[in-house]
């Protein structure tokens, strides 16, 4: 069974950094595209990144534009996320995904999830 596991959060004051991590197990990832979402309470889940497997080709959303990277290590089989830059806008549960295939920033399309890791980021 595909599994993602989520490591790498904690507190962190504004304006500092934190590395994310999900690394995932049951399949190899070489034909999938592998996502960063994050929730925050009361707000609907917000895709936050993406990284195609195979191509390497990068995606993110415009509010962590130039402060965070998605990255890949596919001995490992992990994706990364590198936060710079850190607000509290940013605090929220961070979730690791997989899909098929092609780039998405739908939560419901993606089949996988981590369970959250969470960010939390003090004023």
């Amino acid at each position: 069974q595909v599994q993602l596991v989520e490591s790498g959060g904690g507190l962190v004051q504004a304006g500092g950094s934190l590395r994310l991590s999900c690394t995932g197990s049951g399949r190899t990832f070489s034909s999938w595209t592998m996502g960063w979402f994050r929730q925050a309470p009361g707000k609907e889940r917000e895709f936050v990144a993406a990284i195609n497997w195979s191509s390497g080709g990068t995606y993110y959303a415009d509010s962590v534009k130039g402060r965070f990277t998605i990255s890949r290590d596919n001995a490992k089989n992990t994706v990364y996320l590198h936060m710079n830059s850190l607000n509290p806008e940013d605090t929220a549960v961070y979730y690791c995904a997989a899909k098929w295939w092609s780039y998405s920033g739908v939560s419901n399309e993606y089949s996988y999830w981590g369970q959250g890791t969470q960010v939390t980021v003090s004023s």
